[in-house]
């Protein structure tokens, strides 16, 4: 029995010690979980509650149901400005770790250290202005009467005012503003290949190509991955440019799902409608990001 006794008593201190343990860790998290509860988890349960009402900010809601689902399915507009999200994005992704690669490669190997000072301040530094001067600049440079860009292409094109060529300008302006960041990443990437790794390969008779290949990617691949997600993810929330500079035109060829939503909530009032969307974006960037992490198992040396 009194064994028994002293055993619960050890065990109830154990129990009185672990939990002193966990009380900093609770504190420490708790800051984080707040700011998640408040503008994560809060938002998207609120965005859920909204998209089954019609409201227009000003009469009281009213119950719809999943009528804005149905409608959903039925917007051209809608479907359109998920497919040039999709176009941006996809080409952000290509350009930003096809050009952040070569960048990477030239400033690492081929610079001196004070030239590589200037180059990785000259890249990054346009991802420090904000979006709105980016946009403002670049439409200056693209204003088809006086703008520097056909002054120097000797040509009289309306990029922003094409159907062919509005999203690919856009795309271009985007590569400008945000490739410093992705070259940077996978700078400091290329700064954690192993030397001895090169040098064994050059041994054993790998030309630079082979090297590059069969030591540099793999030993990288989890910063490309990194690159690859975080790059996706900012590409498809775009919104600042295709406001500003085209409002979405011509003809909803540069429109992207983010600006849409804008447009439905705080245009036309359809606060229901503009909730559904946002969902539409939150689960459109949580399957890619899934799909990502999932083909990552495949190709992403740990």
């Amino acid at each position: 029995m009194a064994t028994a006794v002293a055993e619960r008593a050890r065990v109830q201190q154990a129990t009185a010690t672990q939990r002193r343990d966990w009380l900093p860790g609770y504190l420490f998290i708790s800051p984080a979980v707040l700011l998640f509860l408040v503008f994560v988890a809060g938002p998207l349960v609120a965005a859920f509650g909204l998209s089954l009402f019609h409201w227009d900010l000003l009469s009281p809601p009213e119950f719809a149901g999943l009528d804005n689902f149905r409608q959903l399915v039925s917007d051209s507009a809608t479907i359109r400005a998920v497919v040039n999200t999709f176009v941006f994005a996809i080409s952000s992704v290509v350009t930003h770790i096809g050009f952040g690669m070569l960048l990477a490669l030239g400033v690492h190997r081929t610079m001196t250290r004070g030239t590589k000072y200037f180059v990785r301040t000259a890249f990054f530094f346009p991802f420090l202005i904000s979006w709105a001067a980016v946009a403002l600049i670049w439409k200056y440079v693209l204003d088809p009467a006086f703008g520097l860009a056909n002054f120097y292409l000797s040509s009289t094109t309306n990029w922003l005012a094409s159907p062919t060529w509005a999203l690919p300008t856009l795309i271009v302006v985007d590569w400008w503003h945000t490739i410093g960041y992705t070259f940077i990443i996978l700078l400091a990437g290329l700064q954690t290949v192993p030397a001895q790794l090169h040098e064994a390969a050059r041994v054993d008779g790998a030309n630079a190509w082979w090297r590059f290949w069969s030591v540099t990617l793999p030993v990288m691949s989890p910063t490309i991955f990194f690159a690859t997600v975080i790059t996706f993810i900012g590409a498809f929330q775009i919104f600042d440019p295709m406001v500003i500079m085209t409002q979405g035109g011509p003809d909803g060829a540069t429109r992207s799902i983010v600006m849409y939503t804008y447009e439905k909530g705080f245009q036309s009032f359809e606060v229901g409608y503009a909730a559904t969307l946002s969902l539409v974006l939150f689960v459109v960037i949580m399957l890619v990001t899934g799909l990502q992490f999932r083909l990552s198992r495949r190709w992403v040396h740990q």
